[in-house]
C-alpha cells in the first residue's frame, strides 16, 4: 500500500484505496484527519500554529501552516472532491507541551482550541482525539477503511 507522508505545514487528500497517509512528530503541533466512509475520500493536515494574522505571507505561501487557513482549506478540498458533511468524520492527535511544561506559550492547548472553534462554527463534530499531555504522536489514517490509528510510546492505539 503507497504511503504518503504528510510533512509539517502539509495537507494530503486522496481518494485511492491503496492509500494511507501519515504525519509524524506530532508534539505541539495537531494532525486532523478527515475521512467520508462513503466516498471514501480521506485528507490530513500537520499544523504548527493557530492563527494565520501572525504571518499573513507564510499563510499565503503554506496554509497548512496554521490552523485557520489550513483546516479550512482541507475542508474546502475534500468537499469540492464529493466528501459530504454529514458524513464527514475529523479525528485529530498531538496539541502536547514537549517545550513548554511551564505553559508560557500553551501552543498545543491553543492548537486545539481553534480546531474545536473551527468545527463547531462549521457545525461538524469532532468523533475522536488523542490531545495533550507530554507526548509526540505519529498518526496514520487508511483510505481503504477510515481506521485512524496514533502510534506514542512505542504502542498503538486506535483513535
Amino acid at each position: 500500500m503507497p504511503v504518503i507522508v504528510v510533512g509539517i505545514s502539509e495537507m494530503k487528500i486522496s481518494n485511492s484505496t491503496e492509500d494511507i497517509l501519515i504525519t509524524y512528530s506530532l508534539g505541539s503541533c495537531i494532525g486532523v484527519s478527515m475521512y467520508d466512509p462513503v466516498s471514501k475520500i480521506g485528507g490530513m493536515i500537520h499544523y504548527m500554529l493557530p492563527l494565520s494574522k501572525i504571518s499573513p505571507e507564510k499563510a499565503a505561501a503554506s496554509p497548512g501552516m496554521f490552523a485557520d487557513t489550513g483546516v479550512t482549506t482541507l475542508l474546502k478540498t475534500v468537499f469540492g472532491m464529493g466528501a459530504a458533511k454529514d458524513r464527514l468524520i475529523i479525528k485529530a492527535a498531538g496539541g502536547s507541551k514537549l517545550l513548554d511544561q511551564n505553559s508560557v506559550f500553551n501552543i498545543g492547548e491553543r492548537n486545539y482550541l481553534i480546531l474545536r472553534k473551527i468545527m463547531w462554527k462549521n457545525n461538524i463534530l469532532i468523533k475522536s482525539t488523542d490531545v495533550g499531555g507530554s507526548i509526540s504522536r505519529t498518526m496514520r489514517l487508511e483510505i481503504a477503511t477510515g481506521n485512524v490509528s496514533i502510534k506514542s510510546g512505542g504502542s498503538v492505539t486506535n483513535l
